[in-house]
């Protein structure tokens, strides 16, 4: 293990001499209008995986036991590895559409560059990705060895510096009134509905006693691993549970093993907002998001930098020659960013939730006189769609809505490059410094 090094330059030597091999073609049929779309930066979720817990961990909640899965614990699944190849195929037929990629063949897979986080779930959505983006091409995966803790996905795990738990605590207090039982009490009717599946439905593997999310003791402490701080108790485990749910009607399970034949697309929509509660407490509060998010927007910074300028930019993931990157990560890497930016949207009927393979995208624009801006947008295969693994075209597209970037964003939601850049270097902390391996990055 090397000593402490910058973040940036432990990526840079090996992004330096993979980006050199790229060719330097020109965009293929790129259109002469005013403005163009320059490069595509998406920042992806993982597609859809298995419960991250054992089965056990959450049988206690439940009267009857939960489905078994096909996978390993947090593994993506088949069904999930799908949905991204699905997803990543709409992708090039976006690409190509505004000129930036051929519509088919291998060529251009040397413009795209793909950065996954270690995880085994990441590491195979990317490769979804890739290969839908470009059948039969196998584009290079960049990302740290399987296991690795990645300070750009995961900066807690990677031992930052400078971090304060204290101020977390503080920050999520705030949030909730100072009073750990709030949540509960403001999200009582979805956490009584969810524990009246819980109990009611399936059939019982045998007369034991359950345990009612509603009698958790809520409690707020200092976090540790990836939280800086944990609101623990009724809201944080129907999270967990609510997700799973969510996992198993996305996996496209039998009607039956959905929340033991309990939930459909409707309620689960309303029940998601458990979920998404949770997520918004625990990674939004600035303090939090700022420190979550920083590695991911300068790696933004530096990538739309570097297209924008045509010139290299030293830690910079994509190339100089790249037209779109792609991000694998977790929710929770989304939810720091909108959190540090003050990001928000509605897409599929439900407000700033992160389901599988949703991503935030941002485009950069430039006019015929060299002048850069940036758009924001979120987009996601809806549930039904994740359900009935479709084919994803211009006629059943997925879920694309455009975000207002709070500093910057213009009445046509656009934002000025310049702009663009203030606001996410305001929102960034001090570069961060981590020990990690540098071989194995791409």
């Amino acid at each position: 293990m090397p000593r402490a090094a910058p973040y940036v330059a432990v990526l840079c030597f090996a992004f330096l001499v993979a980006c050199a091999l790229h060719d330097a073609a020109q965009m293929p049929g790129a259109p002469a209008n005013d403005p163009q779309l320059r490069f595509v930066i998406y920042l992806s979720r993982h597609g859809v995986r298995s419960p991250t817990g054992n089965a056990e961990q959450y049988n206690m909640y439940s009267a009857a036991p939960w489905p078994k899965w096909t996978v390993k614990p947090g593994y993506l699944t088949d069904h999930g590895f799908q949905l991204m190849k699905l997803f990543g195929a709409y992708d090039r037929a976006q690409l190509a559409g505004e000129g930036l990629l051929s519509a088919t063949g291998c060529k251009d897979a040397a413009h795209v560059s793909f950065y996954a986080d270690s995880d085994e779930r990441t590491r195979e959505t990317a490769k979804a990705m890739a290969e839908g983006l470009f059948p039969g091409c196998a584009p290079e995966i960049g990302g740290l060895p399987q296991g690795t803790p990645d300070a750009l996905f995961h900066p807690l795990e990677a031992h930052i510096n400078s971090v304060d738990p204290a101020l977390a605590v503080a920050a999520i207090a705030g949030s909730i009134g100072g009073n750990p039982n709030n949540p509960t009490e403001a999200f009582r009717a979805q956490l009584t509905e969810l524990d009246g599946i819980l109990s009611k439905c399936g059939d019982p593997a045998a007369p034991t006693s359950r345990r009612s999310i509603l009698d958790i003791p809520a409690k707020l402490t200092p976090g540790s691993e990836d939280h800086l701080a944990e609101l623990r108790g009724p809201l944080s485990t129907a999270s967990t549970l609510t997700e799973n749910i969510l996992f198993e009607y996305t996996e496209g399970m039998d009607a039956s093993d959905v929340g033991w034949g309990c939930v459909n697309g409707a309620n689960l929509r309303n029940l998601i907002d458990l979920h998404t509660a949770a997520s918004d407490i625990s990674q939004r509060p600035e303090p939090i998001a700022r420190i979550q998010a920083s590695n991911l927007l300068h790696q933004i910074v530096l990538s739309l930098s570097q297209a924008a300028t045509q010139k290299p930019v030293a830690g910079a993931i994509s190339c100089v020659n790249d037209r779109a990157l792609f991000l694998i990560g977790h929710d929770t890497n989304i939810a720091s960013i909108a959190g540090a930016l003050g990001l928000h949207w509605i897409a599929d009927g439900r407000a700033d939730d992160i389901p599988p393979g949703g991503a935030l995208v941002f485009e950069l624009w430039q006019s015929a006189d060299g002048k850069n801006s940036v758009r924001v947008f979120y987009t996601t295969q809806t549930l039904e769609q994740m359900r009935a693994a479709t084919v994803l075209t211009s006629k059943n597209p997925p879920v694309r809505v455009p975000i207002f970037v709070p500093g910057c964003s213009r009445a046509d939601l656009s934002c000025f490059f310049n702009d663009f850049e203030r606001i996410l270097q305001q929102s960034t902390v001090a570069q961060i410094t981590l020990e990690t391996p540098s071989e194995g990055t791409r």
